[in-house]
């Protein structure tokens, strides 16, 4: 429970950045390119720092590690509200993601994973990744509340006091390493190098990027997206109709509602990986968005069928976490989940870059989004693709 309530906060966090996208360029007149790279470097940071912090948990253990993982964050948060120039504001967000690193999903889903039985690991992994998930519902359209009454500056400060009130959770936290003895004997060294010469290591890896890509994209870009979209298409009132003041509202709402819906899709992905094949689950979920992704972009946008996208691709939205992390768990062994699965989340953060990032470019270039979305569709793809072939086996028994 106390890791759930760490990651529903750090992604609370960490889903609203999207909304500060306008605020921030306006107020300092900053290209679209020069926040996405901020929030890029962010992402990028957090790939490099997942496994830095499954290393140390694994080490010194998982408490000081989230508490490391805390104070990074919330000085990140704190510094970037102090930054008036786009280098600065990008240097700091490098603080930001290894915050977000520290008490996301590979210390945690670590914890979990050690502490639960080969039966309900799936489950267990699904209900952590949904509270992270719960927190995406509340954070974007809190930071929209919160910037009516104060400026986007003291948003980050009160959200650094949040991330550092659940340190006061940590007492709660019981860590119950379940390896077994073989593991326990094996060094870090020896199943990282028996992880690297496994081909379906590779693949997994590989795999996993268009995840990030897609997520972060839409997570960084899609409130402005709505924004501006429906601001020119929806003069007259539609989004009255749906219960929707504003776009710059609608914006919010549509990231709450991709959180609101991947609870369940979550849930029901965890739910069926304990009884299915993960891998043909994965290539399924990448299918879907893939799918999801491309009809949203070919059909005309409206406030409707933002509603529609938010909700369809919110069910397929972090399903992907659990099973890919599951995967990693049983293959390779609960000894150094984190570490490994931390790899694994910087391929994840590697598409989280280049999503942003590329998003900010093209827009700043071509004045829309398109061409993005449809890398976004065939990375989607080859996602779907590179799962086939993995296989599925413990390495240890395909060893024997």
């Amino acid at each position: 429970m106390a890791g759930c309530l760490i990651i529903l906060v750090g992604f609370a966090i960490r889903a609203s950045f999207g909304v500060f996208q306008i605020p921030i360029a306006t107020e300092f007149n900053w290209p679209r390119a020069e926040f996405s790279l901020a929030i890029a470097i962010q992402n990028l940071a957090w790939g490099i720092g997942q496994p830095i912090f499954g290393a140390i948990a694994e080490k010194m253990g998982d408490r000081k590690a989230i508490i490391m993982g805390a104070i990074v964050y919330a000085v990140g948060l704190v510094a970037s509200s102090m930054a008036v120039t786009p280098e600065a504001h990008q240097m700091l967000e490098v603080l930001v993601g290894f915050g977000i690193a520290g008490t996301g999903f590979g210390v945690i889903l670590a914890v979990v994973g050690r502490a639960s039985s080969d039966e309900n690991r799936s489950m267990s992994l699904a209900i952590a990744t949904a509270a992270g998930s719960a927190g995406q519902v509340f954070g974007a359209p809190l930071a929209e509340y919160l910037l009516t009454f104060m400026t986007w500056q003291n948003v980050f400060v009160v959200f650094a006091a949040a991330i550092m009130a659940t340190l006061a959770l940590l007492p709660l936290m019981k860590t119950e390493p379940l390896a077994s003895k073989s593991e326990l004997e094996e060094s870090m060294g020896q199943i990282l190098i028996k992880a690297f010469k496994d081909p379906t290591y590779t693949l997994i890896f590989l795999g996993f990027f268009s995840c990030g890509y897609q997520l972060a994209f839409i997570t960084a870009h899609f409130p402005a997206f709505v924004t501006e979209m429906c601001g020119a298409i929806d003069p007259s009132g539609t989004l009255a109709a749906v219960g929707v003041s504003t776009t710059s509202a609608l914006g919010a709402i549509s990231i709450s509602l991709i959180g609101l819906a991947n609870i369940a899709g979550t849930l029901f992905a965890g739910y069926l990986g304990k009884t299915y094949s993960k891998k043909y689950l994965l290539a399924a979920i990448y299918t879907g968005r893939t799918i999801v992704a491309a009809l949203f972009i070919l059909m005309p946008i409206t406030p409707t069928s933002v509603i529609i996208f938010s909700i369809t691709m919110g069910s397929l939205w972090l399903a992907t976490v659990p099973l890919t992390s599951g995967l990693v768990a049983h293959i390779y062994g609960l000894r150094y989940m984190g570490t490994l699965y931390g790899i694994v989340f910087f391929s994840h953060q590697l598409g989280s870059f280049l999503g942003v990032w590329l998003g900010g470019r093209m827009y700043d270039a071509f004045g829309d989004y398109t061409m993005v979305w449809w890398i976004g569709v065939g990375v989607g793809a080859f996602s779907a693709i590179v799962h086939l072939p993995v296989k599925e086996q413990p390495l240890s028994a395909r060893a024997a």
